[in-house]
């Protein structure tokens, strides 16, 4: 209610009260009518005079008051419509804008990659390779092909090969993803500070969005190994990832990465081969050893030890309490390789693989997870401080990166 026809509807309640108490007024020349006029007179001309003046007034100011409401309610509904009609037009330019972020937007569809080649002519050298599900910027067209950025390559890719503008289908292959400012971020089951804690996450990893309508409120709805939960916006970032193309130098450059990276993990299994043997026959007896094999299913076999174990947060012991990172940085050290305490710096560790392709010692990395393949479809994880360390089916959750170590 507006402050007008507030005022209106006081006025109108002390008219009717005047009009109760002094009703014999507009029948006989008596008294004036209360709460209209302190005029009296005690001439009965003056008095009859008055009394018409007041009845005119009554008139008067109930007309007056009709009219204040008519002209408020004009005004509310005026209002209201200028409200709605400008609610809509930004809702309209939303849309627009949301449309022109997706027009030009392409995503690969194809088994493995498309060439992006150097010209419009299959036959030219290619400059990159964009994977399967990966987006680009279409910048133009030249005949049957698409002239694209993606990532730091540019070139041209034959349009069979990419659907552009599909909305559903680039936000299918795109990950909205919040990513923690904070030393510890809280999880909760509710989108208040008052409601359970179900999880904590460290500063810089990020975690899967699936949820953001609340956002204005600040929350984000975000899936974590315990289930699905809510966090405060004041304490993380939130931004889109998208799979981008790979240049051909970055590729080599990649490669070669990789195959240091085996090589330098094979050295370190033999270190490990040649400590063992150096023992003496009473540090043989020990409970935890590490086999000096430098492959996934000697990780495992490792790692299964501590099954029971219990989950810490921020803990790294296999043996006392370690959450799920430090599970798998504790396993991968016995073998003489380091790897950081954080399961989405985790997904950069040695070379990806896909998931058709996931072999036993593989790390397999979800939204705030991260857990060692087992094979036969499990993972071996310090999985929530209910359970402690247990095998779990790998696809609990959408599996964000496979990566490779030996």
């Amino acid at each position: 209610m507006n402050q007008n026809s507030k005022a209106v509807r006081f006025a109108g309640l002390s008219i009717a009260a005047g009009m109760l108490v002094g009703s014999s007024a507009l029948n006989a020349s008596a008294a004036p009518l209360a709460g209209v006029t302190g005029y009296t007179s005690s001439d009965a001309t003056t008095v009859a005079d008055n009394t018409l003046t007041t009845r005119s007034g009554v008139s008067q100011m109930l007309s007056s008051i009709v009219v204040t409401s008519e002209a408020t309610a004009k005004s509310d509904a005026e209002a209201a419509a200028a409200a709605e009609a400008e609610a809509a037009k930004q809702a309209a330019e939303a849309a627009a804008t949301e449309a022109a972020q997706y027009a030009n937007v392409g995503i690969a569809r194809v088994t493995d990659y498309v060439y992006i080649r150097s010209a419009a002519d299959e036959n030219s050298d290619y400059v990159g390779k964009l994977y399967a599900n990966a987006a680009a910027t279409v910048n133009g067209e030249e005949g049957d092909w698409y002239q694209i950025t993606s990532g730091d390559v540019t070139g041209y890719i034959n349009k069979q090969y990419l659907v552009v503008g599909d909305r559903d289908l680039i936000n299918q292959c795109s990950r909205r993803y919040a990513t923690v400012t904070t030393e510890t971020l809280f999880v909760r089951s509710e989108p208040t500070t008052d409601s359970q804690v179900i999880g904590m996450v460290p500063m810089t990893d990020d975690l899967t969005v699936t949820d953001e309508s609340i956002k204005d409120s600040g929350w984000v709805k975000v899936r974590v190994t315990e289930g699905e939960g809510y966090v405060s916006t004041e304490f993380v970032t939130l931004s889109t990832e998208y799979t981008l193309a790979e240049s051909r130098e970055a590729e080599e450059a990649r490669l070669a990465k990789e195959a240091a990276e085996r090589e330098a993990a094979d050295k370190a299994a033999a270190a490990v081969l040649a400590k063992q043997q150096s023992k003496s026959s009473a540090a043989a007896n020990q409970t935890y050893e590490a086999s000096a094999s430098s492959n996934g299913s000697a990780v495992v076999g490792y790692a299964a030890q501590f099954l029971g174990n219990p989950y810490v947060y921020g803990g790294s012991s296999l043996t006392n309490g370690t959450d799920c990172s430090g599970f798998v940085m504790s396993v991968y050290g016995a073998f003489g390789v380091g790897l950081p305490h954080s399961s989405s710096a985790m997904r950069g560790c040695g070379y990806g693989v896909s998931t058709d392709q996931m072999a036993p010692g593989d790390i397999v990395c979800y939204s705030g997870h991260v857990g060692i393949y087992a094979g036969n479809g499990q993972i071996i994880n310090a999985s929530t401080p209910s359970t402690g360390i247990i095998y779990t089916n790998v696809n609990y959750d959408n599996i964000l990166a496979v990566r490779r170590i030996f």
